[in-house]
Parts: C-alpha cells; structure tokens; sequence
C-alpha cells in the first residue's frame, strides 16, 4: 500500500473537502481541512476487493449482521487486545455518535449532568446539550513531565456537587491521544461506584497506537464493574470506513443490554447496510497487515513531523 498517493476526492461528497465552508463559512474551501479525522487513504485493498464481489452480487434487500461478522469482532478482540467478548454483548448501531446519543436519552433525564473530559470532541457536546442535558467538564490537567492526566480531585467534586448518572470516558482519548492504565480507569470506575454513575468509553481509537502506548480497556477490568461499563467501538476509524456506517456498543450487562436493544428497536434500528457488514468482516478478517503498515507510516510521519516543529534556537 502506498500511503504516499494523493487521492482527490473533491466532488466525491466528502464532508471534509467538499462540504468545509457549510462548517467554516465563505472562502474556507481555501484552507487544509485537518478539521475532521478522516482519512485520505484508500482502504485496505481487501475490502475493496470484497465490496466489489458484494456489488456484483446486485441484490441490495434487508439486511443483517451474518456469524462471519460475530466471528471477525470477536477474534479481532481477542488476538489484537487481548479481550474475551461474548457475542451477546454485542449490540451494533449506524455510527458511535447516535449510539452515544441513544444512551444519554436512555441513562439520564432532561436536566442531568454528563461528564465529558476536556478537551473533548465536539459531538460530545452536541449530543449532550441538543437532547436537554448539562455539560459537566473534567479538564485534563497537563504538565511537561507527566503529559495529560485526569483531575480525580475535580472529577470528585464535580460526581458530588452534580450527581450527574453518566459520564462519556474517550480511550484512547481524542484529541490528546492519552491512553488510560488499568489504575487510572479503576480509580475512575471507583468514584463511578462510589456515586452511581455510569460509564461509557469510546474505545473507537484502539487499533490506532503509536510506538509506546499500550490500550486497556474497561472491559479488561473484569466482570465486577460490568453492571456499570459500555466499551463503543468501530472498524470505521482503523481502516479508513466512516462513511460505511455500523459501530459496536458492547455492553455485558444484560439489563442495561436490553434496555439499549429496546431503545433501539423503538427507533426502527434493527436491519443494517449490507456494505458496512460487508466492510468490517472483511477488514478485521484480511487487513491486519494492512493496518501494520499504516501504523509505521504514522509513526514515522510524527518523527518527521516533530523534527520539523522543533522550536528554532536563538543565533
């Protein structure tokens, strides 16, 4: 794969380059759009080869999620994470975002606080504010020495002040790129118990690490803090996928399980994109090298990068 061919994709509907000025207003067309994180890579050529086989097919009728594709996320987990999941924790939606959505209008009632950790990604807001919930914000701290931490002090405060139901967590976070120990989120699933909050993590980031990070999940902490954790996940940002909408909400919790699967089919939710199915089996399946070179392009892409933005000294 060669990461160095530039693909227009002008005029191919791409919110990133085509769309910029409905987001930036007049004459933002001009400007590098490093707004949005979505790739301008090709995907994995084994997904396009299989996207193709599937088009020719030409039968485009409801469709479901397959035991091919049960199969591909839960191996993906366990050889890449290290993380057992069981298939009935699986509950897909269109995207992470109106996943995310559901359950701040399922957790939480209009009024309530959701704890977001600045800084955040804009959705986060969005979903929260526009469905008459309060935005709490958790600031990271930061210094020279130790990067980007959490503020358990404030976060106790905020949890005792606010008593907010749900916080959103982001790990690896967006856009520090902070991963979380295994200390640190049961630090924070202690304070979540200690003042009944529920917890969802962002997990969509996790394939995507740097020489030197390591991710855990908080599903790696065990079943004792189950009845209060959802991990959301996606193939979308890994492989280059966003438009091909489905994401992951896996929740081992069989109440809070059933309640979301109930909330989702009081929204019609319950058949998906033959495609997107088709493009994550095919890439948690076929593109693991794939993904080994991307991630040794970008870490070599940063070396250079941080060579260049290194602050000039004085004559």
């Amino acid at each position: 794969m060669d990461f160095n061919q530039i693909i227009n994709r002008n005029n191919t509907g791409s919110v990133k380059w085509d769309f910029i000025e409905r987001h930036f207003g007049d004459g933002a067309g001009k400007l590098l759009p490093m707004w949005v994180s979505d790739f301008d890579f090709a995907c994995p050529p084994e997904v396009q080869a299989a996207l193709h086989q599937r088009i020719e097919h030409g039968v485009f009728g409801y469709s479901e999620r397959d035991e091919a594709y049960f199969n591909a996320l839960l191996h993906w987990f366990s050889s890449r994470h290290q993380l057992t999941l069981k298939q009935e924790w699986v509950c897909s939606v269109e995207g992470v975002v109106p996943g995310l959505a559901l359950l701040v209008q399922m957790l939480t009632h209009p009024g309530d606080g959701v704890v977001v950790q600045g800084p955040y990604y804009g959705s986060f807001a969005k979903i929260i504010t526009l469905n008459g919930r309060k935005l709490l914000e958790n600031p990271l701290s930061e210094s020279p020495d130790d990067g980007y931490q959490m503020d358990f002090c404030q976060l106790e405060r905020l949890f005792r002040h606010e008593r907010p139901p749900l916080m959103i967590l982001c790990n690896p976070h967006n856009p520090t790129g902070r991963c979380w120990s295994a200390n640190e989120l049961e630090k924070l699933l202690l304070l979540c118990e200690a003042y009944d909050v529920t917890l969802i993590s962002d997990e969509i980031w996790a394939d995507l690490l740097l020489p030197g990070e390591t991710f855990t999940s908080v599903l790696h902490l065990g079943e004792r803090w189950h009845k209060r954790v959802i991990s959301a996940t996606a193939a979308s940002k890994t492989f280059g996928l966003s438009s091909l909408r489905i994401s992951n909400f896996l929740i081992p919790d069989p109440t809070l399980r059933q309640r979301f699967l109930s909330r989702l089919d009081a929204h019609g939710l319950d058949v998906f994109n033959a495609l997107s199915v088709q493009a994550a089996t095919t890439a948690w399946n076929e593109s693991r090298q794939w993904l080994e070179s991307l991630l040794d392009y970008l870490a070599e892409s940063r070396r250079g990068w941080g060579a260049q933005a290194t602050a000039p000294r004085p004559w």
